[in-house]
């Protein structure tokens, strides 16, 4: 069985790229961040999920990009809420981390090496994102060209695979197929300002995507919101 190394954070979009990566044939590694975001009830999400679909090991990296700050999911900045269609698509929001999926990538293809894994699945999304320049095909090749120029198994070659098979889906499309592998939707998290008692606050970009994808989907979204 081949391993893979999967970016797990939580959301509905990367626990239906786990189950892919499942149903795909793989053994599973999966790995979450702990990096001082303010929406951290993201991480106990996974922790379910990995759970619920089975994994060979999950592991939770500790890193605080707090440090850096720039955003308003690590800093004392608003998250924006009411967006518009055209707001969402049209600009880069302040919920941006700089460099977040480098970072993760990084991490995750210092793991996929030493564990002899060549495949890594990330769960982004180029139709229905908020403007993430790091949610596009053209980093995902990019980073993929990376990995095969700096890591001894690239030049020794063993091809390393970056696999975002979401990338072309509309959320309706990932919602469909998360369901078609079992995916327990309830115990995903994709809000990025939830209130105390970890309910969503339904207004904000990510929770307003999610509403619309379950709503035209036609499937009830199953997680607590605020209102």
């Amino acid at each position: 069985m081949k391993r893979a190394v999967v970016l797990l954070s939580g959301g509905l979009d990367s626990a239906t790229t786990l189950a892919i990566a499942k149903n795909d044939g793989y053994e599973i590694f999966a790995l979450s961040f702990e990096y001082g975001q303010r929406h951290g009830i993201e991480v106990d999400s996974a922790k379910q999920i990995g759970q619920s679909l089975g994994l060979r090991e999950h592991r939770i990296a500790e890193i605080d990009l707090r440090t850096f700050g720039g955003s308003a999911l690590t800093g004392a900045i608003d998250v924006p809420k009411y967006r518009s269609d055209t707001e969402m698509a049209g600009e880069i929001p302040v919920t941006y981390i700089p460099a977040r999926n480098t970072i993760f990538l990084s991490y995750a293809l210092a793991w996929a090496e030493t564990i002899g894994a060549r495949d890594i699945f990330i769960g982004v999304n180029a139709l229905d994102y908020s403007g993430y320049p790091d949610c596009r095909t053209e980093f995902i090749e990019q980073f993929e060209q990376l990995a095969n120029l700096g890591t001894k198994a690239g030049v020794s070659g063993e091809r390393f695979q970056i696999h975002a098979p979401l990338i072309a889906m509309t959320k309706v499309e990932i919602i469909r197929r998360g369901s078609e592998l079992g995916v327990d939707f309830s115990l995903t998290h994709s809000c990025y300002d939830p209130a105390p008692d970890g309910a969503a606050c339904g207004e904000c970009d990510s929770c307003r995507l999610r509403l619309r994808g379950f709503r035209d989907a036609g499937i009830k979204d199953p997680i607590r919101y605020a209102y």
